[in-house]
Formats: C-alpha cells, sequence, structure tokens
C-alpha cells in the first residue's frame, strides 16, 4: 500500500513538473519597434518556433510608419547590389557585420520572401528594388498580414521607458503609463535616434553607445549664381570632401538651397560624423565630368579648339554637359560665352581644366532628407554577438536595425540591413 502511494505521488508530481516544463517552454518574446527590423524579426521568431507567444510594441499609433514614405512612397526595398564590389561602399559603418549575415539571409532572401508573399518585384536601371505595384502600401500590407497569420501580437500606444534585467535571466519592460511587463526574450528594433538620451537606458545596462549623427543629408551652399542653376542635374559628377578621403560618384542636383541627388547624399553618408564634428561648415570639391586626369582633359579640349576654331564657346557643350551648366562655367572661369574656341589660349584652357575638375564650394550646413531620414550611430557592435545579434552585455536582449551602428547610403541598403538583422534576431532569439 505504501509503495502505491509512492508510485501515485510519483507520477503526480512528474505530471506537474512536466506540466510546468510545458509551461516555461513556450518562449515569451517580445519585439519593441513596429518598423522593418521589428516585423521581421517578429516573423522570423514565429516562423522558427510557432509555440513561442511574440508580441510587437510601437510606441506611436501607428506600425511601418516609416516603411509607407521610404523611396518617395514607393518602398525601395532593397538593392541589386550588381554595382557594390565592397560593401563599405554600400554600408559605411557595419559593413563587415553584413557581410558575416548575407551569409544567412541577404537581398535575394528579401526578394523571394516578398515574392513568395505576394509582391511582385522590379530592379531599376540604377540597381533599386521597388514593388511592381510602386506602392509602400504593398510591402506593409505583406509584413502585416504575414504576422496576423502566423499569430503576432502587435501592440500600438507603448513607449519603453526602461529595461531591467531579472535574476532568472527574464527581461522586465517598462513602458511609460503601462504597467511593467516581463519577458523571457526581448529584441530592441526602435531604429535611429537623433539624441544619444534616447538609448540611455541600454547605456545604463552596460553598452556603449555611439553618438548618433544625421548620415543622409544634403548641402547649402550660400552661393547665388550656382543656386540659380536649381532644376540643373548633372549626371556624371564626383563630389568629394577637402581634406579627407571621402568622395562620392553619381548623379547631382542643383537645388534652391544648395545641393541635392545621390552623388551628394552618399558623400554626407561617407562624411557624416567629420561634417558633424566641422558643424557642417566645410569645403567640397566637385568633378563636373568624372574624369579625373587633368590632362586627358586638356587634351579633349583642345580637340574642340581644333574642330570648332570659329565658333563661341556657348555653341559646344564639351563632355556632355547641360548648357546652362556650361554658361555658368565660362562665366565663372571670366571667359565669356561670346569668346571663340581659337581665342582660348592655353591659359583659358588650363582655367577650364581646374573648374571642370576641381570646383570648390562652401557648404554653409545641411539640408533634410525627408524621404529616408537616417542616423548613423547607436548601440556599439562590439557589444553584440554577430552570430545571433545578442547582446554581450545582457543576456536574452537582442538587437536588429538601425538602433545598431550600422547605416547605409540611398538606395535600399538601409531596409536590406533591417531585414537581415531583423531576421538573424528573431530566429536566434526564438531558439
Amino acid at each position: 500500500m505504501g509503495r502505491a502511494l509512492c508510485k501515485r505521488l510519483f507520477i503526480r508530481i512528474f505530471v506537474c513538473d512536466k506540466r510546468e516544463y510545458v509551461m516555461t517552454e513556450r518562449l515569451n518574446i517580445a519585439v519593441v519597434g513596429g518598423g522593418a527590423a521589428g516585423f521581421f524579426a517578429a516573423i522570423a521568431a514565429k516562423q522558427n518556433n510557432p509555440n513561442a507567444r511574440v508580441t510587437i510594441f510601437e510606441r506611436g499609433q501607428k506600425v511601418l510608419a516609416k516603411v509607407l514614405v521610404t523611396g518617395g512612397g514607393r518602398c525601395n526595398l532593397t538593392n541589386s547590389f550588381a554595382r557594390i564590389g565592397d560593401l563599405k561602399q554600400a554600408y559605411p559603418r557595419g559593413d563587415k557585420m553584413m557581410k558575416r549575415l548575407f551569409n544567412v539571409f541577404d537581398h535575394d532572401d528579401t526578394w523571394r520572401w516578398f515574392e513568395e508573399r505576394g509582391v511582385k518585384l522590379l530592379t531599376q536601371e540604377d540597381e533599386c528594388v521597388f514593388p511592381v505595384s510602386q506602392s509602400a502600401q504593398s510591402v506593409v500590407d505583406a509584413l502585416t498580414k504575414e504576422a496576423h497569420r502566423l499569430g503576432v501580437e502587435v501592440r500600438t500606444g507603448h513607449a519603453l521607458e526602461g529595461l531591467k534585467p531579472l535574476p532568472n535571466g527574464d527581461l522586465q519592460l517598462e513602458f511609460k503609463s503601462q504597467k511593467s511587463l516581463t519577458f523571457n526574450r526581448v529584441a530592441i528594433t526602435t531604429g535611429g535616434s537623433p539624441r544619444a538620451e534616447g538609448l540611455q537606458y541600454l547605456a545604463r545596462l552596460g553598452h556603449d553607445i555611439m553618438s548618433p549623427v544625421p548620415s543622409l543629408f544634403t548641402f547649402n551652399i550660400a552661393d547665388a549664381a550656382f543656386k540659380a542653376l536649381m532644376g540643373t542635374v548633372v549626371e556624371d559628377v564626383t563630389v568629394s570632401i577637402v581634406g579627407t578621403k571621402h568622395k562620392a560618384s553619381g548623379p547631382l542636383l542643383i537645388t534652391h538651397w544648395g545641393t541635392s541627388g545621390p552623388a551628394i547624399l552618399k558623400l554626407s553618408s561617407y562624411g557624416a560624423r567629420y561634417v558633424h564634428d566641422c558643424g557642417y561648415r566645410f569645403q567640397i570639391a566637385v568633378n563636373w565630368i568624372g574624369l579625373t586626369n587633368g590632362t586627358l582633359v586638356a587634351e579633349h579640349l583642345q580637340g574642340i579648339v581644333e574642330g570648332n576654331r570659329r565658333k563661341q564657346l556657348l555653341s559646344v557643350h564639351p563632355f556632355g554637359l547641360p548648357s546652362r551648366m556650361w554658361l555658368y562655367i565660362l562665366d565663372k572661369t571670366g571667359l565669356g560665352a561670346d569668346k571663340r574656341w581659337d581665342e582660348l589660349g592655353k591659359k583659358g584652357l588650363n582655367k577650364l581644366v581646374e573648374t571642370l575638375t576641381n570646383d570648390l564650394y562652401n557648404v554653409t550646413g545641411k539640408g533634410a532628407f525627408r524621404e529616408e531620414f537616417v542616423t548613423c550611430g547607436g548601440v556599439s557592435l562590439t557589444n553584440i554577438n554577430l552570430n545571433t545579434m545578442e547582446s554581450k552585455v545582457c543576456k536574452n536582449l537582442f538587437f536588429a536595425g538601425e538602433v545598431l551602428d550600422v547605416d547605409a547610403i540611398t538606395g535600399g541598403f538601409n531596409l536590406q540591413a533591417a531585414w537581415t538583422t531583423g531576421y538573424v534576431a528573431g530566429k536566434a532569439m526564438s531558439s
């Protein structure tokens, strides 16, 4: 009788223990930030562990708000990377991390992921990838529908104020005007913060925070004659920041405040910290024709002289320059549009070569690039296990997206970083 009682007690204890074990096996996961990286992390976590409870917390009233406006509302969601020989070209900060993570989830995986969920994609001539619909809403719909299908819970109006590690390894989240909630695993995907203060709760845990500064913006130039060319686009330009190694090539747009376009936006990303430290007052050198060899440029101009001696300088536009730009360059060099090519002389030729290949401008400030505001800075990658995106400082805490010190030039690269880091973090945190 005693043995039977002991057996029943053993079975009862075993069953209770087993039930308790199953309950604790159901991971309770929080993703803080309802943007691209947050949704991808939540979806990847739920796909990898369907039994897990996954909740996205968004401080605003709408999720994926930034995705809706990126690419002018068309959503440049990735890039073909066909013109990227070295990832440093696309990712001024975080290139080594991205190279490693691309072995797990890259731009080809992104293409397949969205197409499998009904979002047909196309690659433009500039290698940027957009939905065929030309609408960011189709990307947002694919993400929200997949999250809903998998059972990911989404809560808006939840602003995170603090995070506290508990002795058992769980993490307690403190929300503004909300009670504290406890989770087994947490992913921070809150995006770039314009101020370092926004990440102080992570610094208090021991994370190193690289001070956030803007990294995609236009340049203000106070030259009235230059700004009179607003609307002019020069296709093949190389721009450099004088006194540094930072340079970028591509189309340049002259605006009513100064300069914009792909070449300028790339350069602002490459030199983000330098120009911030300069107070956004620095000098740029513009090569209007892309050719860097002054001798070859002079030879080309001399060939024009030989074939157009009696013609006016304004009548022939070298290197395919727009007529307004060519007139501006002639005025700037003091040569005059009415002068004939055979009157150019060696001195005039040298002036043209210098202005075409090394035209200097003083930048007086930065403008806004409202479509895709990006910051460099955030949680230092030295604090992150790059195989899992888990913090080395705080167990069970993961990161993805622009909250990390990783950022890219314009062209779909920043969203690709969100998809990639989100996928890796989501899969790791749910295992």
